[in-house]
């Protein structure tokens, strides 16, 4: 099963992140992974400045969109860009960390600005092969 990756789809004037992954926490932190990859390319991040994150949601769709929109939160309020994620999942609560450092455009060169996660094409379940795949589109 190929797992751990993120990529962008289609959506109008907007875009679609999704993420994939062996377990429903992996394709999380793929579909962050693929958040930022909206913004900047995430291997060119050296993320140094943790920030803890926690959400809880009535199910799983509404709980990577929380997720989502918390990065896009401290995304702005702190002015960095994330590189790496860990999440960890018991129900429909996330306890998660994000790795980040301080934007500086003249390096980043960020593409746009995410105005935050959306209800549209909002899916977080496994595929016909067993990966989890957790995908929504972002506003920018």
């Amino acid at each position: 099963m190929e797992t751990g990756r993120w990529e962008h789809f289609p959506h109008q004037a907007d875009i679609g992140v999704r993420g994939i992954g062996s377990s429903k926490g992996e394709a999380f932190e793929q579909a962050a992974l693929a958040l930022t990859g909206v913004i900047t390319d995430p291997q060119i991040l050296n993320p140094s400045e943790k920030v803890e994150i926690t959400c809880e949601a009535p199910d799983d769709e509404l709980l990577l969109a929380d997720w989502l929109n918390e990065l896009v939160y401290e995304m702005a309020i702190q002015k960095l860009l994330f590189g790496r994620f860990e999440v960890r999942l018991a129900g429909h609560r996330l306890e998660g960390q994000a790795w980040g450092e301080k934007i500086d455009v003249a390096r980043h060169q960020p593409a746009v600005e995410v105005k935050g996660a959306t209800l549209t094409c909002l899916r977080v379940g496994q595929d016909a092969g067993g990966a989890w795949v957790a995908q929504c589109v972002v506003d920018v």
